[in-house]
């Protein structure tokens, strides 16, 4: 039997790789391209490997808050609900975040997309996260 510890690991890497696949193939769909490994690393002013580190982390922290907080206090019924509810909250925290961030560091990247396509593709992407990390964990 898995820990939860355990669980929050493997959930973290599996939807963080699949959002990463979504966010690659999202220009093919008519999604702006979002890199959020490219951005972290712009931001910090470090390679793209230390974006990337940045970026699973960051998806194995998320999916120790579904193990640990999200899902035992939320009573939604069904993984993909509970999962989509989960990853529309990670992407307002997403939100909430970079607009600290760029209050302190003043480094968001500009894009030359609509923000429209952006907001919907990060919420998708997002999204689509949650349900991994709530399918990969054991209830």
């Amino acid at each position: 039997m898995e820990t939860k510890l355990i669980q929050s690991f493997i959930a973290g890497i599996v939807a963080t790789a699949v959002m990463s696949f979504i966010m690659y193939a999202a220009p093919l769909m008519g999604v702006p391209k979002m890199s959020s490994p490219e951005m972290l690393a712009e931001m910090v002013s470090m390679s793209i490997a230390a974006g990337w580190l940045m970026h699973f982390t960051i998806g194995i922290v998320f999916a120790a808050f579904y193990v640990f907080l999200f899902s035992p206090i939320i009573t939604i019924k069904g993984k993909l609900s509970k999962g989509a509810a989960f990853g529309f909250l990670v992407f307002v925290f997403a939100q909430i975040a970079m607009a600290l961030i760029s209050t302190v560091i003043r480094a968001i990247p500009e894009s030359k997309e609509t923000l429209l396509a952006i907001v919907l593709g990060s919420i998708m992407g997002h999204v689509v996260f949650g349900i991994f990390v709530a399918l990969a964990v054991k209830d």
